[in-house]
Formats: C-alpha cells, sequence, structure tokens
C-alpha cells in the first residue's frame, strides 16, 4: 500500500512535468507564429489549449483524491498542496500562449509586431522559456539555488516591458496603428506574466522544501495569484 502511494505522488510531479513540457510547447509555437505570421502554427497553439485545462482538471483530482484518501503530512501534505497552486500556474501559462497566438491570428496577414520590436519580443519569449525550463528543472529536482536564479532572471523579463512601453509612450502618434498599440501593449503584459507565473512555480517549491512562506526566497516578485 505504500508504495502504490509513493508512486501516485512521483506521478504528480510527472504530470506536473508534462504540464509544463505543453506549455513550453505552446509558447514556442505561439511566438513563431507572431514573428513569421505563421497562421497555422497559431491555430494550433489556440485549438491545443483545451488539452491543457483537461490536464489540470486531472491532475488537480488526482491530488484532491490522495488528500482524501492518504491524509497524507508534512512534505506529502505540501506536495499535493502545492500541486494544486503549480498546476494552476501552469494553465495560466498556457492560456497566455494562446493568447499571443490568438494576436498573431488577429493581425494576419500582417506581422502583428513591429520591425524595431521584433528582437525584444523574441527576447521575451526566450526569457519566459528559460524561467519555465528552469521552473521544470526546480520541480523535478527541488533545487532552491536554481529557484533563486529563476526570480533573478524575471527581472530582464520586466525590464523589457517597460523599455517597450516607454518606447511607445514616446514615439510620435504616426509611427504605430492603434491596432499595433494595442497589440504590443497586450504582448509584452502576457510574457511578462508567463514570467511571473515561473516565478510562482519555485516559490512553490520552496514552499515543498522548507514549509517557509512563498515571500521568503527574494522580494519584490509580482507572483499571480490566479
Amino acid at each position: 500500500m505504500r508504495e502504490a502511494y509513493q508512486s501516485d505522488l512521483r506521478h504528480i510531479v510527472d504530470d506536473l512535468l508534462d504540464m509544463a513540457e505543453m506549455v513550453g510547447t505552446a509558447l514556442e509555437g505561439a511566438t513563431a507564429s507572431l514573428l513569421e505570421g505563421d497562421l497555422a502554427r497559431a491555430e494550433r497553439v489556440v485549438t491545443a489549449d483545451p488539452h491543457l485545462d483537461e490536464r489540470q482538471v486531472e491532475l488537480d483530482a488526482k491530488a484532491v483524491e490522495l488528500l482524501a484518501r492518504q491524509s497524507p503530512v508534512a512534505t506529502d501534505l505540501r506536495l499535493l498542496v502545492a500541486t494544486l497552486r503549480m498546476s494552476s500556474s501552469l494553465e495560466r501559462m498556457g492560456d497566455l500562449a494562446a493568447h499571443v497566438a490568438l494576436v498573431a491570428r488577429r493581425a494576419h496577414p500582417d506581422i502583428a509586431v513591429p520591425e524595431q520590436h521584433r528582437a525584444q519580443i523574441a527576447r521575451m519569449s526566450e526569457l519566459g522559456l528559460t524561467a519555465l525550463q528552469g521552473a521544470s528543472q526546480v520541480i523535478e529536482n527541488r533545487d532552491l539555488a536554481l529557484a533563486a536564479q529563476v526570480e533573478k532572471q524575471d527581472d530582464e523579463l520586466d525590464a523589457l516591458m517597460l523599455q517597450i512601453s516607454r518606447e511607445i509612450s514616446s514615439s510620435p502618434d504616426e509611427l504605430y496603428t492603434h491596432a499595433q498599440v494595442i497589440d504590443l501593449t497586450l504582448l509584452i503584459r502576457f510574457y511578462e506574466r508567463i514570467g511571473d507565473h515561473a516565478v510562482s512555480l519555485v516559490r512553490r517549491v520552496g514552499f515543498l522544501v522548507t514549509g517557509d512562506s512563498l515571500d521568503t526566497l527574494s522580494e519584490g516578485v509580482d507572483v499571480p495569484e490566479f
């Protein structure tokens, strides 16, 4: 019985890692569709998002079942509680990737991102993907040193969001169309929130390992609670 229980806990972690891989695929596809004007790829990202939602529902059901059936304590309890929040963060990251793909689809056949911001958006996506991959490693290995690195990398995402926002607001009105201003404002927020959710993931692992509150890994990061 105990061996089966431990196997169930390992499967919980495996499911989290599978969700993270699905989110990474969605993010890569969404950014490629955005920067290349690839409508087919945007459609694939949007179509795949409900499957990620289903995985969250399934994972949460497993975690709740184990909570009810096994009455876990200590680290096992923290794992299941953290799982319910981490699955939510991953599902939200998938939604944000789908939102990026929707911007690409709406702009087609044009490319939504003006030439002067393409490198910045590509960098924001790269940082978001790196943060997600780092969070996956933290979940798998419970590496709090790596968790701290993920938090520090989030600063660059925040800085890029502010930089693009300032460039938009300080540029002549004729440099952007109204649609471009709206799309860019949405996009930089989507990518910035992806980074925030990655920070939320690693903080949950910090709670899992230490039992401490989420604010003890670092200060000044806006961690989403939805």
